[in-house]
């Protein structure tokens, strides 16, 4: 049995070194468990697929050499975006699938997103796979499973097109792909809706040689922005690295958060669903809060993380959920996963049907001063012994919310500390009603976070 390094087993998914961490023998390993994992729940079909990193092929052929070891069967979709791979699961009507995907990482990285049902296994699901090959319980039984080949490129444009009706107004998008699988999907997708492209970095290469594939990164947007501007287009819309992530700037080239970005969904869907429950990720400002109960909709804070996030939604019927780092589920209209061609249709819909342009509708939301989500090393270790600290200390005299860290608000503000499910670091972020505010909020907290044994950082905006 291969030495298969335990941290690479992480929260949601399995993510490492492509290179150094996720070799053919650490790989065959973990499609032989996972497909003994499956084959346990009686599932015995599952589909493949893999990002455009250089590293993808190799891992990708690696797993399913594993998975057949173990008996399953499986249907190879090829080069494709993580929100193919999601549908494949219902296309096929199988229960289990592999998406290899660094996602937004550096290009040295890569990981596995492993699927039971119709949605990713997280959390102890996944501590599982690391347990049953280190206690050798990857089974081989004598049929080895099948492979074959399928692309479903066609008709899962065929199906987007289908969701999406754009109004009267005509709209002119600016799509960023970033070299990532963004290319192969959103401008065909986008021009059959009606809407006028321009098209930045289509062209799928894993060594992402214009900018990094993160959209919600001011630094990897200048030629997003710049095109917007020169061209006039309504919106700019960036894809991550395997495009379940939407990013998008204004017609004035500014930068949308995701929450303003929520805040603008939950118009459309709570008018059309008056009282929904709606799911608010803890690190989204309090101007969503307070739009989403000015809409009439139900607020529930909730933990950080895609498979948390879907987890809950599942759990509470809810028709939609996203977070500040761009992952949008809409299950009003759609699967409920996270889908960033879809997102950007749901965007330039509601742009067609409105006369204003989205610089307006984002100016007409409460603005509020705040810190950046700041992100700091912390070993891990120690990084829940701090939040723990801080946690407590803050409880005793202050009105907090403690579904994911602590959430400390203030009367005038608020301010997060968590740790990263996925990294040796520590999260937080603070807002404020003023400028002034803000200062002694976050001041507050790196006061708090520094009593609590925590790493000296600075803040950023």
């Amino acid at each position: 049995m291969p030495q298969v390094p335990q941290h690479i087993f992480r929260e949601y998914d399995i993510r490492g070194l492509a290179d150094e961490e996720l070799t053919d023998e650490t790989v065959f390993a973990i499609g032989a468990a996972y497909g003994t994992y499956l084959s346990d729940l009686g599932v015995f079909s599952a589909t493949v697929a893999g990002d455009a990193r250089l590293s993808t092929p190799r891992i990708k052929s690696a797993v399913i050499e594993g998975l057949t070891d173990a008996g399953i069967s499986v249907t190879d979709i090829g080069m494709t975006a993580t929100p193919v791979f999601y549908w494949s699961l219902h296309h096929f009507g199988v229960d289990g699938g592999v998406m290899v995907t660094g996602s937004h990482n550096p290009p040295e990285f890569n990981g596995l997103k492993l699927a039971y049902g119709k949605a990713t296994i997280w959390g102890d699901e996944i501590r599982e796979i690391y347990r049953i090959i280190a206690e050798g319980r990857a089974e081989k039984p004598e049929a080895r499973g099948t492979v074959r080949n399928e692309d479903i490129s066609a008709l899962y444009t065929e199906m987007l097109v289908s969701k999406i009706k754009l109004g009267p107004r005509k709209l002119k998008a600016a799509l960023d792909s970033g070299n990532g699988t963004g290319g192969l999907y959103a401008p065909q997708f986008i021009r059959a809706i009606g809407a006028e492209v321009i098209e930045l970095y289509s062209q799928p290469d894993g060594r992402f040689p214009n900018h990094h594939p993160d959209p919600t990164k001011r630094e990897y947007l200048p030629a997003l922005i710049e095109a917007v501007m020169r061209n006039e287009a309504d919106a700019g819309i960036g894809f991550d690295g395997d495009s379940d992530r939407i990013g998008v700037v204004d017609d004035k080239g500014r930068m949308i958060f995701g929450d303003q970005l929520m805040a603008i969904y939950w118009r459309e869907i709570l008018r059309a669903h008056p009282g929904a429950v709606a799911i608010i990720e803890i690190k989204s400002s309090m101007m969503l809060n307070e739009e989403i109960r000015r809409l009439g909709g139900r607020p529930i804070w909730w933990k950080s993380g895609h498979s948390l996030v879907k987890a809950k939604m599942k759990e509470e019927n809810a028709l939609f959920a996203g977070e500040v780092s761009g992952h949008m589920f809409f299950a009003d209209e759609y699967y409920g996963y996270d889908d960033a061609f879809y997102a950007a249709g749901r965007l330039l819909r509601i742009l067609s049907n409105s006369d204003k342009k989205l610089s307006a509708l984002i100016d007409e939301l409460p603005s509020y001063p705040s810190t950046a989500e700041t992100r700091f090393a912390c070993d891990d270790d120690l990084k829940f012994d701090i939040v723990k600290r801080v946690k407590e200390a803050a409880v005793t005299d202050m009105e907090t919310i403690t579904v994911d860290g602590v959430r400390i608000v203030y009367g005038d503000g608020w301010g997060l500390l968590r740790a990263s499910n996925t990294q040796p670091i520590l999260v937080s972020r603070c807002e404020g009603t003023t400028a002034e505010a803000l200062e002694r909020i976050s001041n507050d907290i790196k006061r708090r976070i520094k009593e609590a044994g925590g790493p000296d950082f600075e803040w950023e905006y």
